[in-house]
């Protein structure tokens, strides 16, 4: 299988593990030895001033903090709109891509024009995330680059599967207990 760096994978809506259910996550990296990848629409609790204070006073990082998956949830990965792309580590899609745990804050404002910390990432070790493509727990898209640092994380899901049209639509209008319809 080709690399699915840059992919977006959303849960089926069979995909009950509560990490997961009804997430849409972003493949930052993928390769033979296993995949990462960062849930793009889980709001955290916690707000981003208490969590990482140093973060909150950078202008270009979103107020709030989002949980980026089960694996490493002390530790605080960005995700930014570049404006010099040459400075992502790595770029994933379009101008969007990873800000390096190098990068000095001050110099934030210059490289990106929005930013937003996630706590944690996704993790699959090596063929997992394939296995679970092939047992259809995630549909693949592709990447609209707005919708990857959008205003409305909660609607994200059913957008994305929205916008691949057919019976994906009918699953963006599911709702999350079908049994109370």
């Amino acid at each position: 299988m080709e690399s699915l760096k840059g992919k977006l994978v959303i849960a089926a809506p069979a995909l009950i593990d509560p990490n997961f259910a009804r997430t849409v996550v972003l493949v930052i990296d993928h390769d033979e030895h296993g995949a990462m990848g960062l849930v793009l629409n889980r709001v955290a609790e916690a707000e981003l001033a208490e969590a990482v204070p140093d973060l909150a006073d950078v202008p270009e990082v979103d107020d709030r903090l989002f949980v980026g998956g089960p694996v490493q949830e002390t530790s605080v990965l960005l995700l930014g709109d570049f404006s010099d792309t040459g400075r992502a580590s790595p770029l994933v899609a379009g101008s969007i891509g990873m800000v390096g745990a190098d990068t000095d804050l001050e110099e934030l404002s210059g490289a990106v024009t929005r930013a937003r910390a996630f706590a944690g990432y996704a993790g699959w070790g090596a063929g997992q995330l394939e296995a679970e493509l092939e047992e259809e727990a995630w549909i693949m898209a592709d990447p609209v680059p707005e919708e990857l640092l959008t205003d409305a994380p909660d609607a994200l899901w059913s957008r994305t599967l929205d916008r691949k049209g057919g019976w994906h639509r009918v699953l963006a209008r599911m709702p999350p207990d079908p049994s109370l319809n």
